[in-house]
């Protein structure tokens, strides 16, 4: 076959399977998608119209979905009782914020090195670890509360700073779904570059590390909803105040210091959307990489 006329067929072939812009053939993907991404979009639209409803709205029935007449009282409700809190907002939020770094720096960092070595390494048990590792994915947080309690007992982690960062470290998904996208990248690379001296730290940090940032953006996610919404490890594990984080101050503050449950869900509807905006932003950033997880792996 002639050269132009293989240049002409690539270009044909790639029209057909992946154009760069719009092509008649990607009609039907659009006719199938709309709707069904219209319907993901309700949870996240109710989010936010659940916020602004008054308070006769919020008790309406038959429910209404969207507003009809949006308020900001809810929000100024909040921010008043806020206000009267005896340890300033600004703890609870630092703490958050600080706990949420940490544990998604830590979690990166623990995930992508026993994922390597169960990737790449050699050695006894490597498969057992790994059966050990696919099985946690069974337990939910609920079925493990009690053992984890008497683990973090034994380890002197009760009203200790640390127990909001220690337990998260264990990711059995993130362990996972990093395997698994190292199992793609080929050996062959790896053994060059130990041909060439490279140490097991230079192949992770240099090779390794630079080819799954798609499955780390994903993990950083992962990572970042769990810490950012843990609002249990302030109620089981901590008795200071000044220790515990944002999450659960407002899952308090919507209750208890409102004396009155049905006067709270103002306060709760606009405390949910606060803690769901970060996770909107985080994964907005970056989900590009976290499509790139799921649709390929490795190298192409």
């Amino acid at each position: 076959m002639k050269p132009r006329k293989i240049k002409r067929f690539s270009s044909i072939a790639n029209a057909r399977i992946n154009p760069k812009g719009f092509h008649p053939s990607q009609i039907k993907f659009h006719v199938l998608l709309l709707p069904l991404t219209l319907i993901m979009l309700l949870p996240i639209l109710f989010i936010f119209s659940h916020a602004f409803k008054p308070l006769d709205e919020l008790f309406a029935y038959p429910p209404r979905f969207f507003v009809s007449n949006p308020t900001f009282q809810n929000f100024i409700d909040l921010f008043a009782k806020m206000g009267n809190s005896g340890i300033p907002v600004t703890r609870y939020l630092f703490n958050s914020i600080l706990i949420t770094v940490l544990t998604v720096a830590a979690t990166i960092i623990v995930s992508t090195t026993a994922a390597f070595a169960l990737s790449k390494k050699r050695f006894k048990l490597k498969n057992v670890l790994f059966t050990i590792n696919t099985l946690a994915l069974m337990f939910v947080p609920i079925a493990v509360s009690i053992p984890r309690f008497l683990v973090i007992e034994k380890l002197d982690l009760i009203d200790n700073f640390l127990v909001h960062i220690l337990p998260g470290l264990a990711m059995p998904v993130g362990l996972f779904l990093l395997k698994q996208f190292m199992d793609q990248i080929p050996d062959a690379m790896i053994e060059a570059a130990q041909m060439d001296g490279a140490t097991d730290v230079q192949i992770y940090w240099k090779i390794i590390l630079p080819l799954i940032k798609p499955a780390i953006a994903t993990i950083a996610i992962l990572a970042f909803q769990a810490s950012w919404n843990n609002a249990d490890t302030s109620a089981m594990y901590l008795n200071q105040e000044s220790l515990k984080t944002f999450a659960y101050y407002l899952s308090t503050l919507t209750t208890t210091t409102t004396g009155n449950t049905v006067a709270g869900q103002g306060l709760a509807a606009a405390s949910s959307l606060i803690m769901f905006l970060p996770n909107l932003i985080i994964f907005v950033v970056l989900q590009s990489q976290v499509m790139n997880t799921m649709s390929h792996s490795g190298i192409k």
